[in-house]
């Protein structure tokens, strides 16, 4: 005969919202057989304990940006305004790189490319920051926190893949002029596009397994506007050192070498361009390039700044953090529509002639 003894942990927490949560913390379960008449445990006796907290099935509650609760109507028109203006932006770069024969080179294939990744960065956090500023819709399952980490990540490591990819472009371009159609063939441009898209992929994958293997037996209150590696394994009552080197190094490691390709592809852009015999050569040579370098400083400039920032900047609050967080999904993808049809004058001349011909009509 074999007896059972249950016992159950609960953990009871009231949050800010006035919610009351219940969590299942420990489940353990004692069987133990008993000894012809008598009812004593044995010293084998055995005992299987389960940690239910592994179970993430709860919500997380995303706090927006703490200290400024007050205000987040009012900061959720900007940002309104601004993700408008980069999906409409990028909207219109892909309609005319695809309608446009003239635009269908390595260059803008490279450039539509971006554009999407910049709606899927921007579309990825905005969204739901504007829910949580304007709805009050704070919950978010943790699928859901999962499956926005990985976009947000993912599309933030493809964004500098694609920089790389455009260097490269630019390198062959003014480099070796009479290869470029040799080299940037329509197969080799798959490649590369395949090659950093499963780059990117394989990269961020790991985070959401590092994840889902948490136990969140504490407190799933989110300090922010949208689920970030990081932030959310913080959230874990468990060792995430692991997290903290893989989410760290591995992405930043990846961007440094992206970095360090692009500044050799553009020192030998200039050492080229220094070599042409005429001064409008060489001003045409760098126009080509002007508004890629833009996009470039506007991409890497505030990306490392936050970095540091998060690294050793211990006096810069958390309010000014999160919120040069989420201007950074969504201003660079706003801007780089425009630097790209102010910069590159094949894109401006059919922007002009789009607009101008629905003004005619």
């Amino acid at each position: 005969m074999i007896n059972y003894m249950v016992t159950l942990s609960l953990e009871v927490n009231n949050d800010k919202w006035g919610e009351v949560r219940v969590t299942l913390v420990t489940l353990t379960v004692l069987y133990y057989p008993l000894s012809s008449g008598a009812g004593t445990y044995p010293p084998q006796s055995a005992m299987a304990i389960f940690n239910m907290s592994n179970y993430n099935t709860g919500p997380f509650i995303l706090v927006g940006i703490p200290g400024l609760e007050q205000s987040h109507v009012w900061i959720g028109i900007p940002f309104c305004i601004i993700y408008i203006v980069a999906v409409a932006g990028n909207c219109i770069l892909l309609y005319l790189i695809v309608v446009e024969h003239s635009l269908h080179k390595p260059m803008f294939f490279f450039l539509s490319l971006l554009a999407m990744t910049d709606l899927i960065l921007s579309t990825a956090g905005v969204p739901k920051t504007l829910s949580i500023f304007w709805l009050g819709a704070r919950e978010i399952t943790f699928p859901g926190c999962l499956t926005q980490m990985f976009f947000l990540h993912y599309s933030f490591v493809l964004d500098s893949a694609i920089l790389m990819a455009m260097a490269f472009d630019r390198y062959v371009a003014i480099c070796l002029p009479l290869r470029y159609t040799n080299i940037l063939t329509p197969k080799t441009i798959i490649k590369i596009v395949m090659g950093i898209s499963f780059r990117s992929f394989c990269i961020i994958l790991p985070d959401v397994f590092l994840l889902t293997r948490l136990p969140f037996c504490r407190t799933r209150i989110i300090p922010h506007t949208y689920c970030e590696h990081i932030g959310v394994a913080r959230l874990a009552c468990a060792d995430i050192s692991i997290n903290i080197w893989y989410g760290f190094c591995v992405p930043i490691m990846t961007v440094i070498s992206d970095v360090i390709l692009i500044a050799v592809s553009y020192t030998l852009i200039l050492c080229a361009v220094f070599r042409l015999p005429s001064r409008d050569a060489r001003q045409k040579a760098l126009g080509t390039c002007g508004s890629h370098v833009c996009v470039i400083l506007m991409f890497y400039t505030p990306a490392f700044f936050s970095i540091l920032a998060h690294r050793f900047g211990h006096n810069v609050s958390r309010t000014f953090h999160i919120v040069f967080a989420n201007l950074y999904i969504v201003i660079p993808p706003a801007l780089n529509p425009i630097v790209y049809g102010v910069k590159t004058k094949q894109i401006k001349d059919k922007v002009t002639l789009l607009f101008s011909s629905k003004g005619k009509e």
